[in-house]
C-alpha cells in the first residue's frame, strides 16, 4: 500500500481525553479513532495488526479442534431470561423493538451456544465437542477509560466446549491453556495463568491469562520462583510471603491486564435449557460445559502498552500491519518504486512512503506507526547501490546492497 493513499493521518498530539498509552498511540498512529467512550473504529493500518492477531487466534483454537462459526449478536430476551443473566448480569445491554419485544446485545454466548449446539448431539458418543467464534461483544461498561483494554464494544474469541465427565473437561482444559500460552508466546507476550473469583454463576475457580502491565486493572500475587500467580481480590496472601505452592520464592505485586480466560460452568447451562445427551445407559444427561475466552481487540492494546518507545509503536514481527516500510527520500524515486514492486512480487506485504514530505516528518511517522522494519532509499544510499535496513526496535541500521537485498530479508 502506497501511504499517500491512506485516508488517515499521523497526529502530532494525544487526544486531551485519553489517559491511557494505548489509546493515545494508536490514535495518534492512525490505527483507530474514538468514537465514543470505549467504542473505536479500526482503521486500514489497526485492522490490518487485529486481523493478524485473530488469525494466530484462530490457527491455535483449530489445532486442538475447535470448530469456528458465528453467532448472532442480537439475542432474545427469553434465553437470557432462561438462565438468570437478564436480571443478574448488570453489564448486560438491553434493547427494547418497537414491537415491545425485548432483546439483549451479546456480552457472552453462553445462552445462544448452549441450544445451539445440543440440538444436534444425541448421545455420550458425539462428545467432546469444542466450538468458537471471532466477533464482536457489548457490555455496558460504567468506566471505559482505558483504551482498548476496557471498551463497550470489543473483539474477542469465544469458545465453548461439551463434555461427558468431568475428567474430559479437566484434559481438555489443560490444552486449552497450552494453546493460549502459545498464542501469547507467538505475539510476544509472556502471559501468567492467575486463580480468580468463578463469575456470575459459577462457584469454582476460574483461571485468567494475565499480562503484566502499569495500565492493567487486575492486582495479582506472582511467586518469582514458580508458575503460581493469584488474583489479589481472592487471595489469603500478601505480596513477600513465601510462595504456597513451592515453598521457596516471595511473592510479588503487580498491576496486570486480563487477556483471555477459562470457566468450568459445570452443567448449568444444559440444565436451564433442558438439554444434554444420552449416556451408556440410555439415560439423559447434561454436559459439562467449559467457556474460554480470548480479548483479540484488547490484546491488541496490551501489546503497544508493552512494546513501545518514546517515539511510538514497537510492533513484534507477528502483529506488525505490514512488514516493511519502505521510505524514499531520493530525489530520483524510480529505484524505491521498483522496490516495491519487487518487494511484493516476493509476497512481502509493504506501507511504500513516497509522500511529499521531509525525510523528518517520514522517520517521525515512521517511527509512531511501529512497523517492524525499515527499508530507506536516499541519495546516499543510491552511490552505494544499496538501501539502508533498520529494525524498528534497534538504534543501528546496516546498509545493503540492493541486489542483495531479498537474500538478506530471507536470512533474517
Amino acid at each position: 500500500m502506497k501511504q499517500s493513499e491512506l485516508f488517515t493521518k499521523t497526529l502530532r498530539q494525544a487526544p486531551k481525553d485519553e489517559e491511557t498509552l494505548n489509546a493515545q498511540l494508536l490514535i495518534r498512529a492512525g490505527y483507530v479513532n474514538k468514537l465514543m467512550a470505549g467504542v473505536y473504529s479500526y482503521l486500514p493500518l489497526g485492522l490490518r495488526t487485529l486481523n493478524k492477531i485473530a488469525q494466530i487466534v484462530r490457527e491455535e483454537m483449530d489445532a486442538i479442534g475447535g470448530q469456528e462459526i458465528l453467532m448472532p449478536a442480537l439475542h432474545p430476551a427469553e434465553i437470557w431470561k432462561k438462565t438468570g443473566g437478564w436480571d443478574k448480569i448488570d453489564v448486560l445491554f438491553k434493547i427494547k423493538s418497537r414491537t415491545e419485544k425485548d432483546y439483549a446485545l451479546g456480552q457472552s454466548e453462553e445462552e445462544v451456544v448452549t441450544p445451539l449446539v445440543l440440538g444436534y448431539l444425541d448421545s455420550y458418543k458425539d462428545l467432546p465437542k469444542a466450538v468458537y467464534q471471532v466477533g464482536w461483544k457489548y457490555r455496558d461498561e460504567l468506566r471505559s477509560k482505558s483504551g482498548l483494554l476496557r471498551g463497550r464494544e470489543f473483539f474477542m474469541k469465544d469458545m465453548y466446549s461439551f463434555h461427558e465427565t468431568q475428567t474430559d473437561f479437566d484434559k481438555f482444559y489443560t490444552i486449552v491453556k497450552q494453546a493460549y500460552l502459545k498464542i501469547f508466546e507467538r505475539v510476544g507476550l509472556v502471559a501468567k495463568v492467575t486463580e480468580a473469583s468463578g463469575g456470575s454463576f459459577s462457584q469454582k475457580i476460574s483461571y485468567e491469562f494475565m499480562v503484566l502491565t502499569d495500565a492493567g486493572e487486575d492486582n495479582i500475587l506472582y511467586c518469582d520462583a514458580c508458575e503460581f500467580c493469584v488474583n489479589v481480590e481472592i487471595a489469603k496472601q500478601q505480596a513477600g510471603d513465601t510462595c504456597p505452592k513451592c515453598g521457596k520464592g516471595q511473592l510479588n505485586a503487580a498491576k496486570a491486564s486480563e487477556v483471555g480466560n477459562v470457566f468450568d460452568l459445570s452443567q448449568k447451562y444444559g440444565q436451564d435449557f433442558d438439554l444434554g445427551f444420552k449416556d451408556k445407559e440410555g439415560k439423559k444427561q447434561f454436559p459439562i460445559m467449559g467457556c474460554y475466552g480470548l480479548g483479540i481487540s484488547r490484546l491488541m492494546g496490551v501489546l503497544v502498552e508493552k512494546f513501545h518507545d518514546d517515539k511510538g509503536i514497537l510492533w513484534p514481527r507477528s502483529v506488525s500491519p505490514f512488514d516493511f516500510h519502505l521510505i524514499n527520500i531520493a530525489r530520483d524515486s524510480r529505484v524505491a518504486d521498483e522496490l516495491y514492486i519487487a518487494l511484493q512480487r516476493e509476497n512481502y506485504s509493504v506501507l511504500y512512503d513516497q509522500r511529499d514530505d521531509s525525510a523528518g516528518q517520514k522517520f517521525a511517522d515512521a517511527d509512531l506507526i511501529g512497523i517492524v522494519v525499515r527499508i530507506l532509499v536516499s541519495d546516499k544510499t543510491l552511490k552505494e547501490d544499496a538501501v539502508e535496513v533498520k529494525p524498528r526496535n534497534s538504534d543501528s541500521a546496516q546498509l545493503i546492497k540492493t541486489k542483495e537485498l531479498s537474500k538478506f530479508l530471507k536470512n533474517k
